[in-house]
C-alpha cells in the first residue's frame, strides 16, 4: 500500500517538521512493515511552469515527426516573450495548456535543462510528459495537457504536487484495514497520540423505498449491499489534477472521472466500489452464485467460464460482474476522457458498495487467476460498516466534480449480524508478554484501536467493524503488546540444561550429511511442496500410497498445493535447473521430512499460550499431524570421475546410487540387504531394492538405480540420470551406531576365487547370498570382481560371475583342504538355489 504523506496529513495533524522517515519509524514500531519511503521530486528544481501553445511548425526532412513550437509562459522566463521549443510529441495542439521546463531547471534523475540547438532550431526548454516529471502513467503516453482554466505562468511543481513523500507499506494478510489511507491514518494517529479525522464519518441518508432495486439471494456471500444513483453527469467533466495525482501516487492509473472517483474512495476508505452505466443495466441488480455454463466478459476483455461457487452480480440478462473481483464489460462506464466518445459518455450511474465474504472472493480470484485491487481488499477483510459512507462519498464527489444530481433513493440490503465481542482477563496481555502493563494501559490501547471495553478484572471487548482479524483473546493481547512496542519487551534467554547436547537423531542426520558430502555430493535443500501431476511423471502406480498427499488450504503456489511424499521431485528439479545452466556433472543430496496423511483426519485443538502445554495436549496435537519420517535422497548425472592425465574418468551410473544407500546405512549402523527391485521411476533392469529386518520381518526402506527413460524424458533430465531414496528413520530404528573396535586376527587369510555361470536374469545379490550362507562361519569377505558374457563360450542367455572369497579362522591357520571345503560348500548351495555351475 502506497501512502502519500500529503494525503495522510489531511486526517492526522502531524508536526510540520515530521518527515516520511520519522513516520516510517513510528509505524514500524507499531508493527507495520514500511519497506521504503520514496521522495518524489527530491532532485526537481524549477522553473517549471504552465504554458499555452501559440504556434506549431512541422519540421520536414527528419526520420520522425518534429515540431517547432512557440509557447506563452507569461513572465516566468523574465521577458514575457514566447518561448521557442522543439518537441516530437503529437498529442497537443495550438491553444493547449502544457507544462514547460525552462533552461536552468533540473528534472528527476538529475537531468539539467539548457538551451540547445537541435534539428536546425534552438530549443529553449522542454514541453514535458508525465514520465519526464516522475509522475507515473497518466494514460496519455505523451505530453501533459492541462485543463484550459489553468493560469499561464503558474508554478507547475505546486500545481501538480510533484514534491511529496510516499510510504510503501507491506500489508500483511490479516490487516486489510491498512489497505486504505483511513486505516494507515488511524495507526499513525495512535502512534503519535493525536486525534484522527475519520473520513468515513459522513452524514448518510437512511434507506428508503425509492432506491435502485436490489435482490441478494446469497446473504452468506454478501451480507451488505448499498446502491446509490447519480444522474446528469457532464460529458465534458474531467478528473481534476489533485484527484489524478493522488491516484498516481498510490500506484493507480487515471481512467475516467466516474472510475477515478470510485478508485479514489476505495484507496481513501478501503471499501471497493463499482459504478455501472445505468442505461446498460436491465432490471433488478442481483447477487447470487453462478449457474453451470454461465459466462462473463470482464472489464479486461476476457471471456470467463463461471464456476458454480463464483459469486456474481446480475441483472435481468444474467451476470454483469464478478462480485468483489471485477465488473463486466456489458455495463462498463463510457470513457469521458476521450473527446471522441463525448456523445456516448455515461450520464447516469448506479454505484455499488457491498461487503462480500472474504473466503469466497479469495477463491474466485484464484480460480480465475484474476487479482484486482478490490479482491485484495475483500480477501483480507473490509469494514462492512463503511459501505454506506463510501457510497455517500462517491456520490458527493460525482456531484461536485461532474455536475451530477444525487437521486433521493437509497438502497441498503443488510443481513442481520451482531458485533463480535471477546471476554478477556485484564491481565492476559501481561501473562503473554511477561510485562506488567496493568489494566489502565490495556483498556486505553484497546480503546485506541476502536474497541468498546467494559468491566474490571474481566473485560468485555467489542471489536470494531474494521478489524475482522481480532477473533480471540490472544489477538487483543497482541494489539496491546505491539502498541506498547515490541522493542520494549524484555529479552530473557531460557536456561539450557547442561550435558544434553544433540539428540541421537540430530547426530545421525549430521553424520549422514558429512558422509555424503565426503563422497562428493552437494546438499540441495528444496521446498516441500509438489503438484500431484509429478506422480504421473514418475510413473507411480495409481494405487500407490505415495499418491496420498496432505493438501494445503492456502498454498503458496496453486501449481504445487500438496506436501511431498518423496524427496525426488524437488531434487530432480534442482538437477534439471543446474543442468540447464551449464553444470552437467552433478551429484546432489537432501535430507528432509516427507509428509504422509493419517487414515483418520482430525482437527487440532488450539494450544494455550499462558502456560506450557501438558504432555497430553502435545501428544494429542502430534496425533493429528501427518506422519513425518525423515528421508535421504541423492541424484546423479554426468561424470562421476573426471577425465584427465590420470585416466579416462567414468560417468555416474546406477552403482553409484546404490553405493550412496550403503553409505547412509553404514552411518546408521544398519545391516542393509540390497537386492533386485522394481518401483516407479526406476529402470526395471537397473533398480535395487533396500531391505532391513524390523522385528524379524523384512521391510523395504528405499530404492536406488537408474531412472526410467520415460521419467527422464518427462522431467527433461540428462540421459542416464540415477537416483536413490531411503527412509532414515527406519535405519535409525534398526541400526546400532555404537562404534565397534575391529577384531584383528593374527592368522593369515586364505583366498579362493570362483567363477560361476548362471542365467543372465539371475541377480548377482542372490548368488552372493547363497555363497555367503554356504561358506559358513569361516568366510570373512566376498567380493564380485568380474562379470563376463560371451555367447560363443557360455551360451545364449548366460553370464559368468567371478568372486573372490576370503577365509580366516580366529584361532588357527586354515589348511588348503579347509578353505577348499568351505568354497565347495558355498558353490554347492549357490548351484542349488540359483542354478550356478563352475565355469570350466
Amino acid at each position: 500500500m502506497r501512502v502519500p504523506l500529503s494525503w495522510l496529513r489531511e486526517y492526522v495533524d502531524l508536526p510540520a517538521t515530521e518527515t516520511g522517515r520519522d513516520v516510517q519509524a513510528k509505524l514500524v514500531s507499531a508493527g507495520l512493515e514500511v519497506e521504503t519511503v520514496e521522495h518524489l521530486g527530491a532532485d526537481l528544481k524549477g522553473p517549471l511552469v504552465v504554458g499555452r501553445v501559440l504556434t506549431i511548425e512541422e519540421l520536414e526532412g527528419f526520420k520522425k515527426p518534429i515540431r517547432f513550437c512557440t509557447v506563452d509562459v507569461g513572465q516566468a522566463n523574465g521577458t514575457g516573450e514566447p518561448q521557442e521549443i522543439v518537441c516530437g510529441a503529437r498529442n497537443f495542439a495550438v491553444g493547449d495548456k502544457v507544462v514547460v521546463v525552462l533552461p536552468g531547471a533540473t528534472l528527476p534523475g538529475g537531468f539539467s535543462i539548457s538551451a540547445r540547438k537541435t534539428y536546425g532550431k534552438t530549443s529553449h526548454g522542454m514541453i514535458c510528459s508525465g514520465d519526464e516529471l516522475g509522475m507515473g502513467d497518466d494514460g496519455s503516453h505523451g505530453i501533459i495537457v492541462l485543463p484550459p482554466e489553468i493560469e499561464v505562468g503558474k508554478d507547475a511543481i505546486e500545481l501538480l504536487e510533484l514534491v511529496d513523500e510516499v510510504l510503501d507499506i507491506a500489508v500483511t494478510a490479516n490487516r486489510g484495514d491498512c489497505l486504505s489511507i483511513r486505516g494507515v491514518a488511524r495507526e499513525t494517529a495512535i502512534a503519535y497520540g493525536l486525534p484522527l479525522r475519520d473520513p468515513a464519518l459522513l452524514d448518510v441518508p437512511g434507506p428508503n423505498a425509492y432506491g435502485y432495486p436490489v435482490q441478494v439471494s446469497e446473504p452468506a456471500g454478501c451480507d451488505r449491499f448499498t446502491a446509490r444513483t447519480v444522474t446528469g453527469l457532464s460529458p465534458e467533466a474531467r478528473s481534476p489534477i489533485w484527484l489524478r495525482r493522488r491516484l498516481q501516487k498510490v500506484g493507480m492509473r487515471p481512467i475516467s472521472l466516474a472510475v477515478d472517483v470510485t478508485n479514489y474512495v476505495m484507496m481513501e476508505l478501503g471499501q471497493p466500489l463499482h459504478a455501472y452505466d445505468r442505461s446498460l443495466v436491465q432490471g433488478t441488480i442481483g447477487v447470487r452464485r453462478a449457474e453451470a455454463g454461465e459466462k462473463l466478459v470482464t472489464l479486461d476483455g476476457v471471456e470467463r467460464k463461471l464456476d458454480t461457487e463464483d459469486l456474481v452480480i446480475t441483472d435481468d440478462r444474467g451476470p454483469i460482474g464478478l462480485a468483489g473481483v471485477m465488473g463486466g464489460a456489458n455495463t462498463e462506464i463510457a470513457d469521458h476522457e476521450n473527446p471522441e466518445n463525448t456523445a456516448n459518455a455515461t450520464s447516469d450511474v448506479v454505484i455499488e458498495a457491498a461487503h462480500f465474504n472474504a473466503v469466497s472472493i479469495a477463491r474466485t480470484a484464484r480460480r480465475h487467476r484474476l487479482s484486482s485491487e478490490a479482491s485484495r481488499r475483500f480477501e483480507r477483510g473490509v469494514d462492512p460498516q463503511a459501505a454506506s459512507a463510501a457510497a455517500q462519498r462517491t456520490v458527493d464527489l460525482l456531484v461536485l466534480l461532474a455536475g451530477g444530481s444525487a437521486e433521493a433513493g437509497v438502497t441498503e440490503v443488510i443481513a442481520p449480524s451482531a458485533p463480535h465481542t471477546i471476554t478477556v482477563s485484564a491481565n492476559h496481555p501481561d501473562k503473554v508478554a511477561g510485562v506488567d502493563y496493568g489494566r489502565e494501559i490495556v483498556v486505553r490501547r484497546l480503546q485506541e484501536i476502536g474497541c468498546d471495553v467494559y468491566g474490571q478484572d474481566e473485560l468485555i471487548v467489542t471489536v470494531p467493524s474494521w478489524r475482522p482479524d481480532l477473533l480471540e483473546v490472544n489477538d487483543l493481547a497482541e494489539e496491546v503488546i505491539r502498541l506498547e512496542g515490541y522493542e520494549n519487551l524484555p529479552s530473557t534467554l531460557p536456561k539450557l540444561p547442561s550435558g544434553r547436547g544433540l539428540t541421537h537423531r540430530q547426530r545421525l542426520h549430521r553424520r549422514v550429511g558429512r558422509a555424503l558430502s565426503g563422497a562428493g555430493y552437494v546438499e540441495a535443500p528444496n521446498y516441500p511442496f509438489i503438484g500431484e501431476q509429478v506422480f504421473d511423471q514418475l510413473l507411480i502406480e495409481a494405487d500407490d500410497p505415495a499418491r496420498r498427499v496432505v493438501k494445503l488450504t492456502n498454498p503458496l503456489n496453486d501449481e504445487e498445493p500438496a506436501l511431498r511424499t518423496s524427496l525426488l521431485p524437488g531434487l530432480l528439479g534442482a538437477l534439471r535447473r543446474n543442468n540447464g545452466r551449464g553444470s552437467h556433472d552433478l551429484a546432489l543430496f537432501e535430507t528432509g521430512l516427507v509428509f504422509l496423511p493419517r487414515e483418520e483426519q482430525r482437527t487440532a485443538a488450539a494450544l494455550p499460550v499462558d502456560r506450557r502445554p501438558t504432555d497430553e495436549e502435545i501428544a494429542e496435537l502430534d496425533a493429528v499431524l501427518p506422519e513425518q519420517p525423515r528421508h535421504v535422497a541423492v541424484v546423479l548425472s554426468g561424470a562421476r570421475e573426471q577425465a584427465g592425465w590420470w585416466g579416462k574418468g567414468r560417468p555416474a551410473d546406477w552403482a553409484d546410487a546404490v553405493e550412496a544407500g550403503r553409505v547412509v546405512a553404514r552411518e546408521a549402523g544398519a545391516e542393509l540387504i540390497v537386492r533386485k527391485g522394481q518401483y516407479g521411476p526406476w529402470h526395471p533392469g537397473r533398480c535395487a531394492e533396500f531391505v532391513v529386518v524390523v522385528d524379524g520381518t523384512e521391510t523395504v526402506v528405499g530404492h536406488a538405480g537408474e531412472l526410467h527413460p520415460r521419467v527422464v524424458k518427462a522431467l527433461a533430465l540428462p540421459e542416464r540420470t540415477s537416483a536413490m531414496e531411503i527412509d532414515l528413520d527406519v535405519l535409525e530404528e534398526v541400526g546400532n551406531d555404537t562404534p565397534q573396535a575391529p577384531s584383528i586376527s593374527t592368522f593369515p587369510v586364505a583366498t579362493q576365487d570362483v567363477a560361476l555361470v548362471v542365467d543372465a536374469f539371475v541377480p548377482h545379490t542372490d548368488v552372493e547370498a547363497a555363497l555367503r550362507e554356504g561358506a559358513g562361519a569361516l568366510l570373512e569377505d566376498i567380493r564380485l570382481f568380474d562379470v563376463y558374457e560371451n555367447y560363443d563360450q557360455l551360451g545364449e542367455g548366460r553370464k559368468s560371475l567371478a568372486y573372490a572369497l576370503r577365509f580366516r579362522a580366529p584361532d588357527r591357520t586354515l589348511t588348503v583342504d579347509e578353505a577348499s571345503a568351505a568354497r565347495d560348500a558355498a558353490v554347492a548351495l549357490a548351484g542349488e538355489r540359483t542354478g550356478a555351475v563352475l565355469r570350466g
